[in-house]
């Protein structure tokens, strides 16, 4: 092109792009850091919301300016479309980015943003209702000839009609959302009906449309996406694809590019068929195109995610392209930054997400206190995160805490990257995920990828004990040796005094004591305690550990000759919590009693007549009422907590005596709810 006709088409460009400089994030949590981070780097002002209960979140000490929602629900919250906009109003905000979850499907938002002259950075409210309804979605997929699988559409009592002819097992989904919200499987019609209701509730209360329809489930499918941009010139491209096949309750926990599934031929395929499709709906911005994909490699379309998606930094760190900065430029009317041609990925990346829950309970949330939290810092390692120290991860909320992403040259080498990575972030405090995860990433299927989305169902029982065994692999003895340096010296320690051995004294007439680790009894004779080292013996171990350095809850210890770091930090329960290895343990002494606790009151277990929470959370459902008969298996209430239901059911043949709260009632989890005779 000439120089002339070059330098005018720069000018016209700049002529017709909208000016952004200052943004509002209408999200919270690690996509609101995320987003921030971008803002700077490209010199925009950045504007945080929260709720009340998020007033110390990272994403509003970041930001540079904040503006409070409130106190209440969700909806009076984060889905507040008018809330979000006076907001920006308020602020002097150019454009609202919306990151994922929450209201970035929201026509109505998108509506009131071009209401008030605010750029709305994502797709138009026309795609979104078009391709963000997965009923229609699915229409349009069909009319320009992409695969689907069987699908029906109606409101319920039109599907419960049709419940004989239904090709079980079926899939109930909910229309407005994603992310395995109000996604339920159902193998046989007398679960129907039950499980219909269940996921339009959760519909509802997390998209707030309650809307379901049913699918066809493709037994052992893989599940993999493409990554698109669209400008408003008319401009389609893939970043290529992701494999998203591990996931829990039908949520990804594991995403990788590129798919080791896919030959080179079915990538091209897909990846243009994902093209094709928003090229069809004039889509505009960043999308999502999910694909179910079968033994023989035959895929179908599942749904479009009108958004930027939770695991972007996987397609990110394989590209090089930032896809935030994309989304701001493409809202601002330019054309992308990138052609097809010259987007040329590089190596293999793979993220996991790590989550407030516990994969030894089935998976069930765990908010609480974090008492400690370390980043690993290494090459080709990334964490997008919510946290950055200890804080209260909160019941209202979806419990992933952060994302780690890992890239190297190839499949084995940022797996290995990810092992090591996972050691070295420390989440203590509330259990998480985290080791499940390392367990998933060494177990063979996984690395030889015999996987499909049942995985973590089907290799639980394997993993679980893979996990377990990985714990009693661990020399309890070098748990104790560094929980006994760190108890000997944690108030100096924690406060950083200078001499963190001025309480020795006490120890001299406590040479004879007991470590209890994880409900295991060790004995310890301390033979010597003076400064910097500890000796004696542990059982019929002798052991010397010797102080080096403490910071920032890292430990650096000299044990039995060896250099190792660990990490310790004191929960609410004044119990030590000792990461070794990677792997956290909860020690304490026996003779100390922690004055915090009330020991005169036994913990509340569940048993045939008196049924406790499971977890922190709200009562959204009494299916009895006292005097009811109920027997084993019934369904008497529902437990919502982190967005996730939880049934209490009854274990064998009661009768309902007393009902102790009432629907919308918070409640903890040694709040008694139902008593039974």
């Amino acid at each position: 092109m000439p120089f002339f006709l070059y330098f005018c088409a720069i000018i016209t460009d700049n002529m017709n792009s909208k000016k952004i400089n200052k943004v509002l994030i209408a999200n919270r949590g690690e996509i609101a850091v995320r987003i921030i981070k971008t803002l700077r780097k490209l010199h925009i002002a950045s504007v945080a919301v929260f709720a009340d209960n998020d007033a110390n979140a990272l994403h509003r000490r970041i930001a540079d300016e904040a503006c409070p929602l409130g106190s209440g629900e969700l909806k009076d919250t984060y889905l507040n479309v008018k809330k979000i906009i006076d907001a920006a109003l308020d602020a002097g905000a150019d454009a609202i980015h919306p990151g994922y979850g929450f209201l970035s499907e929201s026509p109505e938002l998108v509506e009131a943003c071009e209401a008030n002259n605010l750029i709305f950075i994502g797709p138009d409210a026309q795609s979104m209702r078009l391709m963000g309804n997965k009923i229609a979605a699915r229409k349009m997929a069909v009319k320009h000839g992409i695969p689907v699988t069987f699908g029906m559409m109606g409101d319920q009592d039109e599907i419960l009609q049709m419940a004989d002819s239904l090709p079980y097992p079926v899939l109930i989904k909910a229309a407005a959302g994603g992310g395995g919200k109000g996604m339920h499987i159902v193998w046989e019609k007398s679960d129907l009906k039950q499980e219909m209701e269940r996921a339009s509730r959760e519909a509802l209360n997390y998209f707030g449309d309650g809307t379901v329809f049913i699918e066809q489930y493709i037994e052992n499918p893989r599940h993999i996406e493409v990554q698109v941009l669209a400008d408003q010139q008319g401009n389609v491209i893939h970043l290529h694809e992701r494999e998203c096949t591990i996931q829990r309750r039908y949520q990804k926990i594991i995403e990788e590019s590129p798919s080791p599934t896919l030959t080179d031929e079915k990538r091209e395929e897909i990846c243009a068929t994902a093209v094709k499709l928003c090229k069809a709906i004039h889509y505009l911005n960043a999308g999502t195109v999910e694909f179910l994909v079968d033994k023989d490699l035959n895929f179908y379309f599942l749904e479009m995610n009108t958004r930027i998606q939770v695991e972007h930094p996987v397609t990110e760190m394989r590209t090089g392209i930032d896809i935030v900065e994309e989304q701001i430029r493409i809202a601002r009317g330019k054309e992308m930054g990138w052609t097809q041609e010259a987007i040329q990925p590089q190596g293999h990346a793979i993220e996991l997400r790590i989550y407030a829950e516990n994969p030894e309970n089935k998976f069930l949330p765990t908010p609480g206190k974090v008492t400690a939290y370390h980043e690993p810092q290494m090459r080709g390692v990334r964490v997008d995160s919510s946290i950055d120290g200890t804080c209260t991860i909160s019941e209202a909320y979806d419990p992933m805490i952060a994302k780690l992403t890992c890239h190297a040259k190839d499949r084995q080498t940022a797996l290995e990257t990810a092992q090591r990575a996972l050691k070295d972030f420390i989440i203590q405090g509330l259990t998480t995920n985290k080791a499940y995860l390392w367990e998933v990433i060494k177990n063979e299927d996984f690395i030889n990828n015999k996987i499909d989305t049942s995985f973590c169902s089907t290799h639980q029982e394997a993993l679980l004990k893979a996990l377990n065994d990985s714990r009693k692999n661990q020399s309890i003895n070098d748990i104790v040796a560094a929980f006994l340096l760190f108890d000997f010296c944690k108030k100096q320690l924690e406060q950083h005094a200078e001499n963190v051995w001025e309480e020795i004294g006490y120890w001299r007439y406590h040479m004879q004591l007991t470590v209890d680790v994880e409900g295991r009894k060790v004995p310890v004779s301390i033979n010597s305690a003076e400064a910097r080292k500890i000796s004696g013996t542990i059982g019929e171990s002798p052991f010397v550990v010797e102080f080096i350095q403490f910071e920032d809850k890292q430990l650096k210890i000299m044990l039995n000759g060896r250099t190792e770091t660990v990490y310790c930090s004191v929960n609410d329960e004044q119990k030590t919590i000792v990461n070794f290895h990677g792997l956290n343990f909860t020690c304490f002494r026996t003779d100390q009693l922690n004055d915090t606790m009330d020991y005169s009151c036994k913990e509340m277990v569940n048993d045939k007549t008196k049924l406790v929470s499971p977890m922190p959370g709200k009562v959204v459902k009494i299916n009895v009422k006292e005097g009811d008969t109920v027997s084993e298996g019934t369904i008497m209430m529902v437990v919502e907590a982190m967005k996730m239901e939880n049934n209490i059911v009854a274990s064998g043949n009661a009768k309902v005596k007393k009902i102790l709260v009432a629907e919308g009632q918070m409640v903890d989890n040694k709040m008694q709810l139902i008593e039974l005779e």
